[in-house]
């Protein structure tokens, strides 16, 4: 084999390489965050949360379900049943991340659901976000922010 040729297969052999690495990292980007053992503070002012809940890795904080508004609780045992919902064209579609707020993933990993605030006319804010991998976050301030929710506690 000539120098000539084995620096073009060297080259064709580099080029397949970085394309595949490329295509792999492109394919495994939409993947969520691995879950790990993480502590988080709680932003409700009631000690921490801590232990390995889907979600805690985002770096968002960690709240415990109990800790949110009853309805919350509410629209989770809802969720766990499959329903019925009080907004069934609203709730359990696809929640988009526009903001990004949330960690990145492929359209429709995240489905959104409403917590009801009592006296409102209409949805409100308040919504419980479901991630495919278990997570579950809650917003009150309609996807400005959000919390990691422990449902365990």
């Amino acid at each position: 084999m000539t120098s000539r040729r084995r620096i073009t297969f060297a080259l064709v052999g580099l080029i397949v390489l970085v394309l595949a690495g490329w295509l792999i990292r492109d394919l495994s980007s939409g993947s969520p965050a691995p879950t790990t053992s993480a502590s988080a503070t709680s932003i409700s002012g009631k000690g921490s949360v801590s232990g390995s809940v889907p979600g805690a890795a985002s770096g968002l904080p960690v709240k415990a379900l109990s800790s949110l508004p009853k309805e919350t609780s509410d629209t989770w045992k809802l969720i766990q049943q499959g329903g019925p919902f009080p907004y069934p064209k609203n709730d359990g579609v696809v929640f988009h991340n526009n903001g990004n707020v949330l960690p990145r993933n492929k359209d429709g990993y995240y489905h959104e659901y409403t917590v009801d605030t009592p006296g409102a006319k209409n949805r409100a804010t308040r919504r419980l976000i479901t991630g495919s991998q278990r997570e579950l976050y809650y917003t009150d301030d309609h996807y400005d922010s959000f919390v990691v929710v422990d449902p365990t506690k």
